[in-house]
């Protein structure tokens, strides 16, 4: 029986072999095709293009806080635009030769149930490589270099009697060795020159932290523990959440996420983690002890969910007062000791007076200061309430991505704004302008 491959079109000749039909040709049309299905709509590149380089005709040197802020969100784009330079180089470099040097196309029979396999537990393993990594991009690029070393050893599939256990291992230790060769670990902030950041200790600064949309959340929830061994619950995204497990050494932090997080037994996380029994779990009890000292008022119960109606509510009530530029009702909306970062920016705010010192003149059109109009968008993001910030300059007649905000609310309020890039915007399914 001949098939034809999705990609290229080229015929696939079975040879009568029984199970899954084959789709594609090679691995580089399966790799292409999957590029193709997670490339955003509406080809963002020309608009990333376009972007960077109204930013840098926008940049002023002077004063120099402002110039190395929007410096340093420069950064985040470029990268952005190298992933997507080097996956065209790699389609010119996997294209196919006009003729083969075999005389029949080499496939692997196995190739049909590793793409299966892949498919199914493709979200569950970015998920699992974003907790780990707390980076949304080096979650995605992390997976895909699971997938790849899953396909270099797809001979062994057929041997392995729980596949899915076998990508969790394999994603762990593309984690693990990625965290070896950066060997990062949170900082605080420190003071920004001519800026009130607030009186209260400085929070913690994790410079490659990232939202994560909820969209691309599994749709099954992993098992949960009993109550007596539960540390966390098994859907947490929460930021305030991933702060803390980030200052974990990274093998601790792998076991308390198999462990109590993606719901692997005791012997199965000692297997993942390639250890003894009782080393994982001693990684996973001091990795316990240390998140109950590291997380807010010791909260364990940390069943994620979308946001409440009531959250909702104060998210749409943050978005009109910005939209016009309402100061005194964002003020009525945000806790005393408000914490507001920005990374992967030096900026943070510790207090209500400190945060809005800095916002009003940027938002008062009479100010020298006054930044432009805004709209938002709510979006869905690590289980909390969040909007995505479009700014019209002064002078334009576009509304262009300017930021994520994601809120974490108490008591009625938001007690802490994290503020990131928006180069992820086409990650939440949002277009760049307005």
């Amino acid at each position: 029986m001949t098939a034809k491959c999705e990609v290229c079109g080229r015929p696939i000749d079975r040879g009568g072999r029984p199970g899954r039909a084959a789709t594609y040709c090679s691995q580089a049309c399966r790799q292409r095709a999957y590029r193709v299905r997670r490339q955003p709509s509406g080809a963002p590149v020309g608009e990333l293009i376009s972007d960077i380089g109204a930013r840098l005709r926008q940049l002023r040197p002077d004063p120099a806080v402002t110039f190395h802020a929007d410096v340093e969100a420069l950064a985040p784009r470029f990268a952005q635009l190298r992933r997507f330079a080097r996956q065209a180089r790699q389609e010119d470099t996997a294209a196919e030769p006009a003729e083969s040097v075999t005389p029949h196309r080499v496939t692997n029979p196995d190739d049909g149930a590793l793409s299966t396999l892949v498919e199914a537990h493709t979200d569950e393993l970015r998920v699992h490589c974003y907790r780990l990594l707390g980076s949304y991009d080096e979650a995605e690029d992390l997976t895909q270099e699971t997938f790849l070393r899953a396909w270099r050893a797809r001979d062994t599939l057929e041997d392995i009697g729980n596949p899915r256990a076998w990508l969790y291992k394999i994603a762990t230790h593309v984690c693990l060795d990625f965290l070896r060769k950066h060997n990062r670990r949170p900082t605080v902030y420190e003071p920004v020159p001519g800026m009130d950041s607030g009186d209260r200790p400085p929070p913690a600064r994790l410079p490659w932290l990232q939202p994560f949309p909820d969209d691309q959340l599994p749709e099954a929830e992993a098992p949960l523990h009993e109550p007596d061994e539960q540390a966390v619950a098994s859907e947490t995204l929460e930021l305030v959440f991933l702060t803390a497990i980030q200052q974990l050494p990274p093998r601790q932090r792998a076991a308390v996420i198999l462990r109590d997080v993606a719901g692997w037994s005791a012997q199965e996380t000692a297997d993942l983690l390639e250890s003894t029994l009782a080393s994982a779990n001693s990684a996973v009890q001091r990795g316990r002890s240390a998140l109950r000292e590291a997380l807010p008022d010791r909260r364990e119960d940390w069943s994620a969910s979308r946001a409440s109606t009531d959250e909702l509510a104060l998210l749409r009530r943050y978005m009109d007062a910005a939209a016009n530029a309402d100061i005194d009702a964002m003020v009525e909306l945000v806790c005393e000791d408000v914490v507001l970062t920005m990374p992967p920016n030096p900026f943070w705010f510790t207090s209500r007076e400190a945060l809005f010192a800095f916002v009003r003149p940027n938002l008062d059109p009479a100010s020298p200061m006054f930044a432009g109009h805004w709209r938002h968008l709510p979006v869905h993001a690590n289980g909390q309430p969040a909007v995505a910030g479009y700014l019209r300059r002064p002078g334009t007649s576009v509304h262009r991505a300017q930021l994520i905000d994601v809120l974490r609310v108490e008591g009625g309020r938001i007690a802490e704004i994290t503020t990131f890039e928006p180069h992820l915007f086409p990650a939440f399914g949002l277009p760049m302008t307005l």
